[in-house]
């Protein structure tokens, strides 16, 4: 072949590959933008928070027994001193007034001892014995009056249903754990700070809390710092606390603290 022919297919070959070239529209970059908590969530030093609340308790029975009705539900609003749950009484109730009508005999007897000595025709051992019989009764009535009150299960404090571990109808031992109640009210952080913090935060320092599931950022304050450095970590644990009470926010949420002036 004529090396002139040769030339003049090779450059239209590499002017077709060009212009092929120039038509495909340039690939696009997909970018994402990390909100500020997220972003600072995947930091490796960064300081992160657990939101936990005020108060927190499982409710737990005092008596084996079968659970009759349940006053709450998930996540359900109790006030300070409503029942939330009752058990069967029958046996309790039963155990009481066989109680009272001990205490009444026991009484009466008393009664009648103290008449007989009045007229010397009883000792001063009979007098003790029924009055030792009398109190021991009474007693007796104590004690089957507080198993009573087993049957109702108050809330100790205001706050919500975190969890249900019972159904109505079902049965129980006595310790077996109801529900877990939390407290309304401010939220409480709980975190580590590096001890080279504690150069410049007391407390009473403000720092921001950047909540993940929110993704927002709320003001907050120191309000206790452990008396002890983890000889191993170097840090430190503190408390704080939210400044008011955001809606949105509910106990076990996490996130990243900043305090102004660390690093």
């Amino acid at each position: 072949m004529d090396k002139s022919l040769l030339l003049l297919l090779i450059t239209l070959a590499v002017g077709t590959t060009q212009a092929q070239t120039a038509n495909i529209p340039p690939a696009t970059t997909a970018t994402t933008r990390a909100t500020p908590a997220r972003a600072a969530s995947t930091d490796p030093d960064a300081i992160r928070i657990v939101l936990t609340p005020e108060l927190e308790t499982t409710l737990v029975t005092q008596m084996p027994g079968r659970i009759e009705t349940i006053a709450a539900t998930l996540g359900s609003h109790v006030s300070k001193g409503r029942p939330v749950l009752q058990m069967d009484c029958a046996e309790a109730d039963a155990r009481r007034k066989m109680a009272d009508a001990e205490l009444a005999a026991a009484v009466e007897t008393l009664d009648t001892k103290r008449k007989l000595k009045e007229m010397d025709a009883a000792g001063d051992m009979e007098l003790k014995l029924a009055r030792a019989t009398a109190d021991k009764a009474r007693g007796a009535v104590a004690l089957a009056r507080s198993q009573t009150a087993y049957c109702i299960v108050s809330a100790p404090f205001s706050g919500r249903v975190a969890k249900l571990y019972v159904k109505p109808y079902q049965g129980v031992s006595a310790g077996a754990p109801l529900m877990d109640l939390v407290s309304n009210g401010p939220l409480k952080l709980r975190l580590n700070i590096p001890s080279t913090y504690l150069r410049q935060i007391r407390e009473g320092s403000p720092f921001e809390v950047a909540v993940l599931e929110t993704g927002k950022t709320y003001p907050a304050k120191v309000t206790a710092i452990n008396s002890r450095v983890d000889a191993v970590s170097q840090t430190v644990e503190i408390e704080g606390r939210l400044q008011g009470t955001p809606a949105e926010l509910l106990p076990g949420m996490s996130g990243v603290a900043r305090f102004p002036g660390t690093p």
